[in-house]
């Protein structure tokens, strides 16, 4: 047996190597499945955003100026950009232009932009109606032969203005109109250069405050505000309640019903659903105040009055609040979280199977180290007993020393070593028996 094993060296036991190696495959099928699923996970959200607003001295530009400021606080640069109005803005974010738009309702539907998608409509916006001093309109019609301002090209007020005045049998070309806008449209009406000025705006908007204190200017009221609001879905009857402008100067002087389309938030579909959501809070934190035409607190923002399908990330919003990660954690280290919770689907279904597959496969293949050869042995001992000649002995001494010296070269952890010291000792015992077989022939 000494010579059998003579120049042959014996492999040290590696456990702790052996056990690293053969779970390191484990590992690298777990991370195989990471790089899988994350080829399925919505890449992390960009840092800009583009706004279509409105012209100086609009409610949408002065509100686009405070969601920006609110966005860069979560490290979102938000890029303003001065339109007309609505239908600008309605052009800009339909081409692709513009990542989301402020747009009043009523000027499209989402069948001619089915890529669209609406966060919230934000506040109402009435249509209002100015006249001269010493001209007051019972009805809409009585503005032929007067001068006019309808709104600027691209606006929702020309949009709006539009179709009312059509359905009032009005032909818009046979109207003196003024083609004025903003500040230099306002300066005409007090003035007298203009005698009747539509405007849609916000209440608190720096032109509609500077023209409803107006001693010079009368504010129409809408005595058939209930018929327009029943016939057109995107317009709401309104009401602004004596002295709620200005109490001390009791402005306005008594009620005045007014119709409004409502302001909204319109994205593309195929912004980031971060963004979408992150969006979404904005205009919560500007518009949850609500405004002197709330017919109730918290009325805006609000899923109602839209054009475009709500956003489910919107959606999610108004049913749930600010996500969960968010409310704790700063917007862009809650979203790394949310994108990477998607992956402990996946990693789980690694995971649960690997821990009771793994052991088990581990505890085969140290074990098949040894027990593999017993068949050998067996082999072998039916041989020498099936034909016990001194020239099948002496085969036999010379296959169980070279069975020996390789099992001396087998390397298993500390715990399968009672089994590969049993595999030895019961190779000795063989060669005990056969010995014994040997004295006899």
């Amino acid at each position: 047996m000494g010579k059998a094993t003579k120049g042959k060296s014996v492999k040290k036991p590696h456990s702790a190597k052996d056990l690293i190696r053969f779970y390191s495959y484990g590992i690298f099928i777990v991370l195989l499945g990471f790089a899988v699923a994350f080829q399925f996970i919505e890449p992390a959200p960009p840092t800009k955003l583009t706004l279509a607003a409105g012209a100086p001295g609009g409610a949408y530009l002065e509100f686009a100026k405070e969601y920006q400021t609110l966005l860069a606080e979560d490290g979102v640069t938000l890029e303003i950009l001065e339109t007309s109005g609505s239908m600008e803005n309605l052009s800009l974010l339909s081409s692709g232009k513009a990542d989301a738009a402020l747009m009043q309702s009523g000027i499209a539907n989402s069948r001619e932009y089915p890529d669209l998608l609406g966060l919230g409509s934000l506040y109402f916006e009435p249509l209002w109606v100015f006249t001269r001093q010493g001209l007051t309109l019972t009805r809409i019609s009585e503005i032929y032969g007067k001068k006019v301002v309808l709104g600027s090209e691209g606006s929702g007020t020309r949009k709006v203005v539009f179709q009312l005045l059509k359905d009032n049998g009005i032909e818009v070309g046979n109207l003196n109109e003024v083609e004025l806008t903003g500040m230099s449209a306002v300066e005409a009406i007090q003035q007298g250069s203009v005698d009747v000025l539509f405007l849609v705006s916000a209440v608190t908007s720096s032109m509609v405050n500077s023209l409803v204190e107006s001693d010079h200017l009368t504010l129409t009221n809408f005595v058939r505000s209930d018929a327009y609001a029943r016939r057109y879905s995107f317009l709401s009857k309104v009401t602004l309640s004596q002295g709620v402008v200005n109490l001390e100067k009791n402005i306005p002087a008594q009620d005045v019903e007014l119709v409004a389309p409502a302001a909204t938030m319109v994205v593309r579909e195929s912004l980031h659903p971060a963004l979408a959501g992150l969006l979404t809070q904005v205009i919560a934190q500007v518009h949850g105040k609500g405004s002197l035409l709330n017919s109730y607190r918290r009325q805006f923002p609000s899923a109602e009055y839209l054009d475009f399908p709500l956003s489910d990330d919107a959606d999610r919003f108004y049913r749930r609040g600010v996500p969960f990660m968010q409310r704790y954690l700063p917007f862009w280290i809650a979203i790394q979280f949310d994108r990477l919770k998607l992956l402990l689907l996946p990693l789980l279904a690694l995971l649960i199977p690997l821990f009771k597959i793994l052991p088990l496969t581990y505890r085969w293949r140290m074990r098949s180290r040894i027990y593999r050869w017993y068949d050998t042995l067996q082999n072998l001992d039916y041989e020498v007993r099936r034909e016990p000649t001194k020239s099948a002995v002496d085969a036999f001494f010379v296959r169980i020393n070279e069975i020996e010296n390789e099992v001396r070269q087998i390397s298993v952890p500390l715990p399968y070593a009672a089994e590969l010291y049993g595999l030895r000792h019961h190779i000795d015992l063989l060669r005990r028996q056969v010995g014994e077989i040997k004295e006899k022939v």
